[in-house]
């Protein structure tokens, strides 16, 4: 342990901007199945930006939270619907270090201790986890770090204050003292005032902090109001008019990130479409820093099929079918252990797999259900379609959602619904698709880099283009695309037409390349196998962060 603390960060010439201090601080974390502490896309962000770091031997130290009862687990009730249950995980691979630290959250002094995920134990850079659901602490203060999102706005608040005051304060206790604090997102922010109360000198603040937005708009940040954060200790026991002179605050409620961007010397969206969206959206108000562009990754280590990429470098073109082949099958077996369904492994196969909210429309393709119908039971040229994701808890919209497909799609064969969207179901998912669908409101997905890994590992995708994908689109050379939709339409009106046009690609142009053009199938394969490198990989995200922002 005391060699791994002293190994940190690594002993390189300090004036090389590429070896740079960097602490990065994350609300989730997507490193491996068996550390249930994330929910979805922010968090496998930060495990294969954490994995580049590793590989790529950067003083990078990540800081998160440990989730007692992780986000939460999926399953089915005997009625088929879907059911939420919260286990309590235990995880002995973590290093206890052997002291606690206070942080104050509503006036009292919370304990904080602190677990250290080694480097060696899944191949990243070392990640700090904070916990306050110990024995040392009350009741109340041991829920702070139960649930990932909490849906209570106190607990929400409260777990901010651990994350970014516990991590600034566990970094002190060890004498690790990073050039740049890094927020993925901005749940972390009371760092920045921590961070001020020092010295209160802003522009030091500034200089040392960078912010990765994730959102589109000003709604989609957490906002509370000013009197709720300071009586939680929000502002480090800060004056609350110092707080609203140094972040410039109007009005009587604080928004994460138009704080952050206040706060922080340099920004940046996370493809070069939510680039434009949000310096677009954010121009109208006043003293935020630069916002620029790195586009999300993902790691190849980690979610690349080894044999597959290798029967691409070879060219082994009969290798890449039978891979398919025997990851469809791998696939289908979890299919059929779940819904008793048994997928053909020779059927064009579909899948809508990702976080479970209704801008991703998950039920687009159902839109027109006679023709849907068609589709799914046509036997010269049939097609599979599975669906997979975790809504939030609180949100009954998707979570009706979900049973709406659920039910609508159980009496067909070749549909299936499953639960337990976790990195491994991903991985399988990903791997064991012909098409990987994606069907947002365009200029509201601010990445969706699920199409990244898909695309390493065979699966063709079936796009809107929005997120990453205008950087990477070839039409019919590398994927499928849905052309753009007015976005002044009502939004009905968008999804009937993008009903039409997914229905449209779908059986005039996927599934008969599919089933009448097998060679054209495979280039489109080969294609997008090897057009996601190395624009799309981890490592040139991480890079770009040193060049860019640190």
């Amino acid at each position: 342990m005391d060699q791994v603390l002293q190994d940190i960060w690594l002993s390189k010439d300090s004036s090389d901007p590429f070896y740079k201090k960097v602490a990065y601080f994350s609300m989730e974390v997507a490193v491996d199945q068996s550390l249930k502490t994330y929910s979805a896309g922010l968090g496998y962000l930060a495990g294969s930006y954490l994995r580049s770091a590793y590989a790529l031997k950067q003083n990078i130290v990540g800081i998160s939270l440990l989730w007692s009862y992780g986000y939460y687990t999926q399953t089915r009730a005997s009625n088929n619907e879907m059911r939420i249950e919260y286990i309590n995980y235990d995880y002995p691979f973590l290093k206890p270090l052997d002291f606690l630290f206070n942080v104050v959250v509503s006036g009292h002094k919370v304990k904080v201790r602190a677990f250290l995920l080694e480097p060696k134990t899944f191949g990243t850079a070392p990640i700090f986890f904070l916990s306050t659901d110990i024995d040392e602490n009350d009741p109340i203060s041991r829920t702070i770090t139960r649930r990932l999102y909490d849906s209570n706005a106190a607990t929400r608040i409260a777990q901010s204050i651990i994350l970014g005051v516990g991590g600034v304060k566990l970094l002190e206790i060890l004498d690790l003292k990073p050039d740049v604090y890094h927020l993925n997102e901005s749940h972390a922010l009371p760092l920045a005032f921590y961070l001020y109360s020092k010295n209160h000198r802003v522009e030091e603040v500034v200089n040392n902090l960078v912010f990765t937005t994730h959102t589109m708009q000003q709604e989609g940040s957490n906002e509370y109001e000013l009197k709720l954060l300071d009586a939680m200790n929000f502002f480090c026991g800060l004056p609350i008019e110092e707080v609203i002179h140094i972040a410039h605050i109007e009005g009587n409620t604080m928004n994460y990130t138009l704080t952050a961007l206040r706060l922080s010397r340099k920004a940046n969206g996370v493809s070069k479409k939510h680039g434009e969206v949000v310096n677009n959206y954010w121009a109208a108000y006043k003293n935020i820093c630069p916002i620029i562009t790195i586009t999300n990754g993902q790691n190849r280590e980690y979610w690349s099929d080894k044999i597959l990429n290798t029967c691409i470098s070879n060219r082994g073109e009969k290798g890449i079918l039978n891979r398919k082949k025997e990851l469809k099958e791998e696939l289908f077996r979890v299919v059929a252990d779940q819904t008793g369904k048994h997928f053909d492994p020779h059927v064009l196969t579909i899948v809508w797999a990702r976080q479970f909210v209704n801008y991703k429309r998950p039920a687009l393709l159902l839109r027109n259900l006679d023709r849907f119908i068609k589709l799914i039971e046509n036997t010269i040229t049939p097609i599979q379609v599975i669906w997979a994701g975790k809504p939030y808890p609180e949100d009954y919209e998707a979570l009706s959602n979900f049973q709406y497909i659920q039910n609508t799609t159980s009496k067909f064969e070749r549909c299936a619904i499953l639960v337990g969207y976790e990195l491994e179901l991903s991985a399988l998912l990903k791997k064991g698709t012909d098409v990987w669908l994606n069907n947002p409101r365009t200029s509201k997905e601010a990445s969706g880099t699920s199409g990244i890994s898909a695309a390493m590992n065979g699966a063709i995708n079936l796009t809107v283009m929005d997120g990453w994908v205008p950087e990477f689109a070839k039409k019919e050379i590398n994927g499928f695309y849905l052309p753009t939709v007015d976005q002044h339409l009502p939004l009905d009106k968008q999804d009937e037409i993008d009903n039409e046009n997914l229905m449209n690609i779908l059986e005039k142009n996927v599934i008969p390349t599919f089933y009448q053009k097998p060679e054209k199938w495979l280039d489109i394969i080969k294609n997008s196998m090897k057009d996601i490198y190395p624009d799309f990989d981890s490592d040139r995200m991480v890079r770009e962060y040193y060049e860019k922002l640190y």
